[in-house]
């Protein structure tokens, strides 16, 4: 099956990102290569692109895409989150732009046995790094009740949590669960039949939940960005794009503490910690897909951009 994604707010996210001729950029989930062939044109042959993934099916779509680009391209397999410690690798610590699109690729989830998806039958698996240990099942599985709640709930803002934990704490002691069948069929009998007319599948938010459990996506999210704000050049630029309310808080509240970074008591009349603006924010208000976009992508309906640009030390 050939690498399908479809890059989100493509336009959107370079006009932000700004990638001029001889620049270093990270395409920090560098995917198929969406994002990161149109970076590599903009930067030219005195640019370097250096595009990061855990997945090394994105990786090798990437590199495919990439074939002839202007640019110099370094691919790194890894987590977002260890960004400072990959970039030192490749012997660009300190990038002159760093792009993140959040979230599972339509490839990862039109490829069924990936076990992303709740719409086909599949093993529970959910790995973007097929060489994590832990799957989707040994979760469902292992877990307590307690901690199955707090997953689905924190994770997938799901309202029926404690009832679907209760349901898998119980099938589970008959037999276990493996495949994707086998957790929608649950969700269906825990989930009173009024609260699923109508909305999204019911299974959405388990299955959103698990997989950003089994990847440890908030972390690596609020790992990814925290290192972005501390590597990047002075007036170079951060773009994140994000696909649920749980990344956008995390890269929002990142943004806010890296501009407004004071912790003097407001009834002080001047800062006297001493900490200093790192970030000014380029975006008030998250910035979302068009209308057109969201016709020919539905799956970019949720995106949600954010950008930044550094300030201390201009």
């Amino acid at each position: 099956m050939s690498y399908l994604h479809e890059p989100v707010m493509l336009s959107e996210a370079i006009g932000y990102l700004d990638p001029a001729p001889g620049d270093v950029i990270c395409d920090a989930t560098c995917g198929g290569g969406g994002h990161s062939l149109e970076i590599a044109c903009l930067i030219g042959e005195s640019g370097v692109l250096i595009g990061i993934d855990l997945d090394p099916q994105a990786l090798a779509a990437a590199g495919r895409k990439l074939e002839g680009a202007p640019c110099r391209v370094i691919l790194a397999r890894g987590n977002y989150g260890d960004m400072s410690a990959l970039l030192s690798e490749a012997g660009y610590p300190n990038p002159d732009g760093i792009l993140f699109d959040f979230g599972v690729s339509s490839h990862q989830l039109d490829t069924a046995q990936r076990g992303f998806t709740y719409r086909a039958e599949a093993p529970l698996d959910m790995r973007m790094d097929p060489d994590r240990p832990v799957t989707a099942a040994d979760i469902l599985n292992t877990a307590s009740a307690d901690e199955l709640e707090r997953i689905i709930r924190e994770y997938g803002e799901e309202r029926w949590a404690s009832r679907i934990a209760e349901f898998i704490v119980d099938r589970r002691k008959v037999a276990p669960l493996r495949t994707s069948s086998d957790l929608v069929d649950l969700i269906y009998a825990a989930v009173p039949r009024g609260a699923r007319r109508g909305g999204p599948h019911p299974a959405r938010r388990t299955f959103q939940a698990l997989r950003i459990a089994v990847n440890d996506e908030l972390g690596s999210v609020e790992r990814g960005v925290a290192a972005a704000i501390d590597i990047v050049q002075p007036g170079g630029r951060i773009v994140a794009i994000s696909y649920h309310s749980l990344e956008d808080r995390a890269v929002k509240e990142a943004f806010r503490k890296a501009e407004r970074p004071c912790t003097c008591p407001p009834s002080l009349p001047v800062c006297v910690c001493g900490k200093e603006k790192i970030l000014k924010v380029m975006t008030r208000k998250p910035i979302g897909p068009t209308d057109e976009e969201v016709r020919n992508n539905p799956r970019s309906r949720s995106a949600k951009l954010r950008a930044a640009k550094k300030v201390l030390g201009t």
